[in-house]
């Protein structure tokens, strides 16, 4: 690797305000807030909007939004046409 010319890899937190939840994980993200950590070091912070722990798709809490009927009517064209093919 050339020396000087890739960013700084170091310890980060990433903060999920939505589900209360952060982690620490190596990051080249930069950030002017801290965060005295659980071993009593203090890492850059990094607030997101989403996570694994706030994610419909990952929590199970996913809902269909559907607001014409598209979903039903796609199902019920697709079940009859199983049921046919059988």
């Amino acid at each position: 690797m050339k020396p000087d010319i890739h960013p700084e890899y170091r310890p980060v937190v990433y903060r999920d305000r939505a589900a209360n939840f952060a982690f620490l994980t190596r990051s080249t993200a930069t950030s002017d807030q801290t965060v005295e950590w659980t071993d009593g070091n203090t890492y850059p912070l990094v607030d997101v909007q989403i996570s694994a722990a706030s994610h419909p798709f990952w929590t199970g809490r996913q809902r269909l939004l559907d607001t014409e009927g598209r979903v039903e009517k796609f199902r019920a064209k697709y079940a009859r046409r199983g049921r046919q093919q059988r």
